[in-house]
């Protein structure tokens, strides 16, 4: 599920930590199958009260270890300054890390140090799963469950008593349910392992944990989902995320959210809108699809009861993946998508 789309139900990209960062499978209802700055934030109020938590209305880490802010120099300095204007939007908003495996441990203790130094909150999405992605553009994730929870335990250590959000596994739950994921005592595992995390993550107070729990247009069936994500731990987590990597309007995902919010006994989420301003294209496209566009900046006042924040999971401007169109691999940087995303 790195960055990528839709498949059958429609489906979108993921990105990775470190050279992972391709593509997320997010399905959709269609056929089947450091940091620049910053003074402190100001006392938070409550998530998603419309309260804010900082001088500019959020608390998130702005990195500048994206590829976005790596790349905006080069462009100031060629005079492209309508790119470099396009692109300084995406590099100044927070955006995720995304932990796919190997020495992520390093930078989450790295990257959450420099955002307490920062006096801001770093956003993670750890995305390691065993048989991650059902073999499409991001397949992967940890050999097995003692390796995922290896992996695990060393995210926790890493974190220490830092303050963080991790998104947990996107794709993970709703793929258990669709005709993708591991089927039996395989899905059974794959539930325990999330519960597993969710625990080992919430050992440490600061840390805030949203399981992903698909998006507004991925069919499934509303009583599975949620004993799915009851298995998965959901009732100690801090709640879940819907829409990631994906397209779907942020009025679409609320509403989407707060039906699954009932049915979990009043569980707070989260909205990716890291591209979801101008919604879906249609059509079930959902690989690099043209003419869409940035959604609201991260924030924690969404003025929406139970939405905790808009996030960006999904790192805008990264590739989906190749498409057939010679776009650039899955999780490489596009400067032509991204400035597209940043001025629609």
């Amino acid at each position: 599920m790195l960055h990528a789309g839709w498949r059958g139900p429609l489906r979108a990209p993921v990105v990775g930590a470190l050279a992972l960062t391709a593509a997320l499978v997010a399905c959709e209802a269609a056929p089947p199958a450091g940091a620049p700055a910053a003074p402190p934030p100001a006392a938070a109020g409550t998530p998603g009260a419309g309260t804010p938590s900082g001088p500019d209305g959020q608390s998130f880490y702005v990195s500048d270890r994206t590829a976005a802010a790596r790349r905006l120099p080069e462009l100031r300095a060629q005079g492209r300054t309508a790119e470099a204007e396009a692109v300084a939007r995406l590099a100044g908003a927070p955006s995720a890390h995304w932990l796919a495996g190997g020495d992520d441990r390093t930078a989450v203790e790295e990257l959450s140090r420099a955002a307490a130094a920062a006096g801001r909150t770093p956003l993670f999405v750890a995305y390691n799963i065993p048989q991650r992605d059902c073999g499409s553009f991001a397949a992967g994730g940890a050999p097995d469950a003692a390796s995922y929870r290896a992996w695990v335990d060393a995210l926790s250590a890493g974190l220490a008593d830092r303050r963080a959000w991790v998104v947990l596994e996107p794709d993970a739950v709703p793929h258990a349910l669709d005709g993708c994921g591991p089927k039996g005592v395989d899905a059974g595992e794959r539930y325990a392992l999330l519960a597993y995390a969710v625990a080992e993550l919430k050992r440490h107070p600061r840390v805030r944990v949203y399981l992903d729990a698909g998006n507004a247009g991925w069919a499934q069936d509303r009583t599975a989902l949620v004993d799915a994500l009851n298995r998965s731990g959901i009732g100690q987590a801090d709640g879940f995320a819907v829409n990631v990597a994906n397209f779907y309007g942020t009025a679409q995902s609320a509403s989407y959210g707060a039906g699954l919010s009932t049915a979990l006994g009043g569980k707070h989420f989260v909205i990716d809108t890291s591209r979801n301003g101008n919604g879906p294209l249609g059509g079930g496209a959902w690989c690099n699809p043209p003419g869409r566009a940035v959604g609201e900046t991260p924030t924690e006042r969404t003025g929406r009861p139970g939405v905790d924040a808009y996030l960006w999971v999904k790192i805008p401007g990264e590739s989906d993946g190749d498409c057939g169109r010679g776009e650039p691999g899955a999780g490489q940087f596009w400067l032509d998508y991204a400035v597209g995303l940043a001025i629609r």
